[in-house]
């Protein structure tokens, strides 16, 4: 019975994600079609793309409303580009070379604990490997902020972030988050930092939420040094991707350019004690295949703060999968 489930929901992903990189959510958007228009329309194989799409439809995902004929099910509206809750990225991403091929190896990372970057390519991380392929970096961007997408609104809500005079987003992709909280809280000042290639591919979509005016966009690198001044630093799912000791020369970073006053705000899952479940346990894994970082425990959080000279003030739940960490610098 374990296989067969393991089976089912492996297929069921790759088959959701073949979907999303022939675009038929976005075909399907403008009316039901027949197996043999959508197959013209991505140059596919008519019978194998039948056969796809009939797989899907049976979990839910489209659905056959007559003979090899095809509409949208709710479900399947998040696999549109133009989706306001699009996730059609994060699919694509996940079968992804790097991320599939890692997952085969996780075996090999569980044995000798590199990254499957290490392992195949003689890179250290996921990141090293993405500058060496732009097309799959841009790939990964707008992944990440598909999941941004999602949680979003939760971490906009689970915090007061219109108590600071100004939020510096770290790593913040293509500043989704930070938008997010800045049309939320109209006096706040926002500073979305990232690599220089990142943030010019930001530019675009942070003049199209009407923010150039209160989102300055810079480019750097957190292990050199962050925008000082600022009375709120942000990272969301950065710090879970490195190790402790890279980890704790971010929060150093940021430790020296903070307000004395300030606040380290960190959207992150928080590891459940003992045997519980927890969405971060199995993401846990994918952060030992692909950048070699790690999920960590409120404890674990608390001892990474200390390190860097910070203290755990609280974890806000948000209702999803990650909590927002409150830190704060020691007192002198």
């Amino acid at each position: 019975m374990l296989r067969l489930c393991s089976a089912v929901a492996l297929i069921a992903g790759v088959a959701i994600a073949a979907a999303a990189e022939l675009g038929v959510a976005d075909l399907l958007a403008t009316g039901d079609k027949t197996t043999e228009e959508l197959a013209a329309a991505t140059n596919s194989h008519a019978l194998s793309l039948y056969r796809l799409l009939r797989t899907l439809a049976s979990v839910g995902i489209f659905a056959e409303t007559s003979p090899r004929v095809f509409t949208l099910t709710p479900i399947a509206q998040c696999l549109r580009s133009d989706s306001p809750d699009s996730l059609r990225a994060f699919a694509q991403f996940m079968t992804m070379p790097l991320s599939w091929n890692g997952w085969a190896q996780l075996t090999h990372s569980v044995r000798t604990g590199k990254t499957y970057s290490q392992t195949a390519f003689g890179l250290p991380n996921l990141f090293e490997y993405l500058k060496t392929r732009p097309e799959e970096a841009a790939l990964f961007d707008r992944a990440m902020t598909d999941l941004s997408r999602m949680n979003a609104p939760r971490v906009a809500e689970a915090y007061d972030f219109g108590r600071f005079r100004q939020l510096v987003d770290i790593a913040g992709g293509q500043g989704l988050l930070l938008a997010t909280i800045l049309k939320k809280h109209p006096k706040l000042q926002g500073v979305l930092f990232d690599l220089p290639a990142v943030v010019e591919r930001a530019r675009p979509l942070l003049a199209q939420h009407g923010l150039d005016g209160r989102c300055e966009a810079q480019g750097g690198d957190f292990f050199q040094a962050i925008p000082t001044g600022a009375d709120a630093y942000l990272m969301q799912h950065i710090i879970h991707d490195w190790d402790d000791e890279r980890a704790v020369v971010i929060l150093r970073s940021i430790r020296n350019a903070i307000e004395p006053l300030g606040r380290l705000l960190l959207v992150e899952a928080v590891i459940s004690p003992g045997n519980m479940p927890s969405p971060g346990k199995l993401l846990d894994l994918e952060m030992l295949l692909l950048p070699g970082g790690r999920e960590r425990t409120e404890a674990e959080y608390r001892e990474l703060f200390a390190a860097a000279d910070f203290r755990l003030l609280r974890v806000h739940p948000t209702g999803g999968a990650e909590q927002v960490i409150e830190a704060a610098p020691h007192e002198p």
